[in-house]
């Protein structure tokens, strides 16, 4: 049995705690603030309450598994899990409107056709083909099992393995043999693919869009981000995903965890070559290991733990975009037919290109994710209706989100624009809440307050780091460890780690 700290209490941290205590080891987890889940985080006023980050489930099978691996029972008996059905209605700036099924391939096909014409599903039926085949070359090795590094370092013949496109780029002939190959981006996909259709392309970059991945940048392999989601679901929990947190927390109290919020770490104890332990304002804590669950940057970049050789995979730049929110509480009921996610459009997708890329201000009229659960456990009564707009941004300090009217000003564009596209919320509002990359980076600790990025092959900026950090005894797992971010890939990466220490 040994004695395990793991350093933060977000989703990556209580998952690998429950884990690791149903293995039999005693599990202590320091938090620097006064409360668990992380950027699952929940505000609640007036009898409205809103998840203040994801609000939406994909690859429940993590939690699932989770649930059964620590206490043998089955998700749904912990939280009230349902499909999201419709999963989403699309706005384009033309006008168009398409309402997309869920877990439906054939579905969304036809779905297409009838809103830009026939062969449209066609052609994004075979990109979502490619997808597919990136999830079939990429979901163990980047997904299941630990990078096969040593000491947390890649080789280079592994390290070109992993980091190699696995989207079927279709060959060159002609002349286009003779010049250098192109990297594929979902740009690339979209123009050659997509016949650069303008409703396809923004459908085919919002999905990576919502991860921080402007789609000029992001690989053609990121197309296994529409297609995991138009395959295999999209779920809603019941109370918000807030729910999920909680479920977990306790499952780590019935396991036996310790909890000390409140308690940040300011150092990784290293004696004779190995992680012993922690530093916090309390005093030390020895261990015989520590994970750390905390942005992985910012635990080497802030002196808690200093990395051997050469700096980690998996340290994110400050220009990697962060989320922007507000959070609306509006008078009058849910109005009927309402879908839970409505995606308003970016007006010019290449000014949105412009300002996560080239440090430009924000995109005036961008891509906004709008959430509209039919819960009535987020509102006071069924003659209101909480609601949050999410939109992808310049992470703090490429903007300054503190400064005087700021935040304010943009979240009236943001209302603006998505009323512009028909849904009528400014005239409802009673009150609102905004939230900027800032609040991300004080409430996480995430530099810049930015989007963890999922791995996937040749991506920018690449692999994430190891969970076998080069510190003998120190394990990392959260966002920007393997395999990255994301609610499911973060509960993935605590199962790696699980896995890696083994039992008691």
């Amino acid at each position: 049995m040994a004695q395990i700290v793991i350093i933060g209490a977000g989703m990556s941290g209580l998952a690998a705690a429950s884990r690791l205590a149903t293995l039999g080891h005693r599990v202590t987890v320091c938090e620097a603030g006064g409360t668990y889940g992380g950027m699952v985080g929940r505000y609640e006023r007036e009898g409205f309450a809103f998840d203040t980050g994801p609000g939406l489930l994909t690859l429940p099978a993590v939690y699932r598994d989770l649930a059964l691996k620590t206490g043998r029972e089955p998700l749904e008996q912990l939280v009230g899990l349902a499909p999201v059905d419709p999963e989403s209605r699309h706005l384009f700036p033309d006008g168009t409107a398409v309402t997309l099924p869920n877990a439906s391939r054939g579905g969304v096909s036809q779905a297409l056709d009838a809103a830009f014409g026939a062969g449209s599903g066609a052609r994004w039926s075979e990109v979502m083909n490619h997808g597919r085949t990136v999830w079939e070359a990429t979901r163990r090795p980047l997904l299941e099992e630990p990078l096969p590094a040593e000491r947390g370092v890649l080789s280079p013949a592994d390290r070109a393995v992993l980091e190699a496109d696995p989207y079927p780029v279709p060959p060159r002939t002609g002349l286009a043999r003779l010049r250098k190959p192109v990297r594929w981006t979902l740009d690339t996909v979209a123009r050659r693919q997509l016949d650069g259709h303008p409703g396809l392309t923004a459908l085919l970059g919002e999905a990576a869009l919502r991860y921080g991945l402007p789609p000029g940048q992001a690989p053609a392999g990121a197309t296994v981000l529409p297609y995991m989601e138009q395959s295999f679901g999209v779920w809603y929990v019941r109370g918000g995903l807030r729910a999920l947190a909680d479920a977990v927390y306790r499952r780590c109290e019935l396991r036996g965890v310790g909890f000390r919020f409140d308690t940040p770490v300011t150092r990784v104890v290293v004696e004779g070559g190995r992680a012993r332990g922690v530093e916090t304002a309390d005093g030390r804590i020895d261990a015989d290991l520590v994970v750390s669950a905390m942005d992985t940057a910012a635990l080497f970049r802030h002196g808690l733990a200093e990395w051997p050789g050469t700096e980690p995979d998996g340290w994110e730049p400050f220009e990697v975009p962060g989320r922007f929110s507000v959070l609306l509480a509006l008078r009058g009921p849910r109005p009927e037919g309402t879908v839970h996610r409505t995606v308003v459009h970016a007006a010019d997708p290449a000014a949105e290109e412009n300002a996560l890329t080239l440090s430009e201000p924000p995109c005036e009229r961008p891509t906004v994710q709008v959430l509209r659960p039919d819960d009535p456990s987020l509102r006071p009564d069924d003659a209101h209706e909480s609601v949050v707009l999410t939109a992808t941004v310049p992470a703090q300090g490429d903007v300054d989100w503190t400064a005087p009217g700021v935040a304010d000003r943009y979240a009236d564009r943001l209302l603006a624009h998505v009323d512009g596209a028909g849904l009528g919320l400014r005239e409802r509002v009673l009150w609102r809440v905004v939230r900027t990359p800032e609040d991300t980076r004080r409430e996480t600790g995430a530099l810049g307050g930015s989007v963890a990025r999922p791995v996937l092959a040749c991506s920018h900026p690449g692999l994430h780091a190891a969970n076998e950090s080069p510190v003998p005894g120190l394990y990392l797992v959260g966002g920007n460890a393997h395999p990255g971010g994301g609610l499911a890939r973060v509960g993935m990466s605590a199962c790696i780690a699980a896995g890696l220490i083994g039992p008691a």
